[in-house]
């Protein structure tokens, strides 16, 4: 059975692909229970593909992965609402406000967020993310035409918003800008492949898959023998400055997921790994006297392998196996 934070990831990853267009351009692709995502019908992808502008109204909680024009009015008081806006791994994601009329005398607000927020938990975590957390909220009531648009440091953002007078509301146009070096990633999918590059910068960077999955790292580069670790109270990495760790838990927040594994050394080949968290991340600790990369792929656990391993300790483990 899934937990309650896979279920609302879950729910947010589903939402986001009902939410990249209206009803009519929807489309389900062999809807079963462990993966009933939708599609980008062909009519939008040409409407897009045609230059236009997309735009739609937003719900008080939304999600959005596409560029465009989008607009919240209350037609009755909405006190606790978020839209989520997620990117492709390379991309930020820019918010300009276009037009806002909110009362913030009376209790209105509207704040960007640097990342995402579930349940109190962060992501990026504190660690990872190049700001103190306070700076991570831009206030409109407090910054006003100081500052109309915000970009994320990652390919996630979000905004929160509480309105009280129906009638009032925002409007926003959302882009997203390509990122050379991408650092900390949610990924949209259950598969894919990806390399992080981190260049003579002192920093981590986080890589995000919201499913229990198979990763398996064909090829990594930290400038310092060969070596993979599975994580020990006394063992590791530790002293190491540069090294990658393979990580799992049921939040958000890598900082507060259960350590499986550190490769502290280069190597060219392959180190697979099954985990079968709700939450898998990928993790690289990089001191900036190196270019550091890893390239992995990853594909989301299949119910058989899910049910083989149900003799390891999945809520303090999550059967990690090599």
């Amino acid at each position: 059975m899934p937990s309650a934070f896979q279920f609302q990831c879950h729910f947010v990853l589903i939402f986001l692909a009902a939410s990249k267009g209206e009803t009519r351009y929807l489309e389900v692709r062999d809807a079963g229970e462990d993966e009933p995502f939708l599609l980008l019908s062909e009519d939008l992808k040409r409407e897009l593909s045609a230059g236009q502008i997309y735009r739609r109204s937003l719900r008080c909680i939304d999600m959005l992965s596409i560029e465009g024009q989008f607009t919240f009015t209350a037609e009755q008081p909405q006190l606790h609402c978020a839209t989520f806006f997620i990117g492709e791994p390379e991309e930020l994601i820019t918010i300009d406000y276009d037009f806002v009329n909110i009362d913030c005398q009376e209790g209105d607000f509207l704040k960007v967020f640097d990342g995402w927020i579930l349940k109190g938990e962060k992501f990026p975590s504190s660690f990872d993310h190049p700001l103190p957390t306070s700076q991570r909220y831009i206030d409109f009531c407090e910054s006003g035409n100081i500052q109309r648009s915000i970009r994320s440091s990652q390919n996630v953002a979000m905004i929160f918003f509480s309105i009280h007078q129906p009638g009032n509301g925002f409007t926003v146009t959302v882009k997203r800008n390509a990122n050379l070096f991408p650092c900390n990633v949610i990924s949209q999918t259950p598969s894919g492949r990806f390399t992080m590059v981190i260049p003579h910068q002192h920093r981590n960077c986080s890589f995000s898959i919201i499913y229990p999955v198979v990763i398996k790292i064909s090829d990594l580069i930290l400038g310092h023998l060969n070596g993979l670790f599975l994580k020990k109270p006394s063992a590791g990495c530790a002293g190491v400055g540069d090294f990658v760790e393979l990580l799992g838990g049921t939040g958000l927040d890598p900082s507060k997921m259960f350590p499986l594994a550190d490769l502290c050394h280069s190597f060219h080949g392959s180190a697979q790994m099954k985990i079968g968290c709700d939450n898998t991340v990928l993790r690289m600790v990089s001191s900036g006297k190196h270019i550091n990369r890893v390239t992995f792929e990853y594909h989301q656990l299949d119910l058989q392998e899910t049910e083989n391993r149900k003799e390891n300790s999945i809520e303090e483990f999550c059967f990690p196996g090599i």
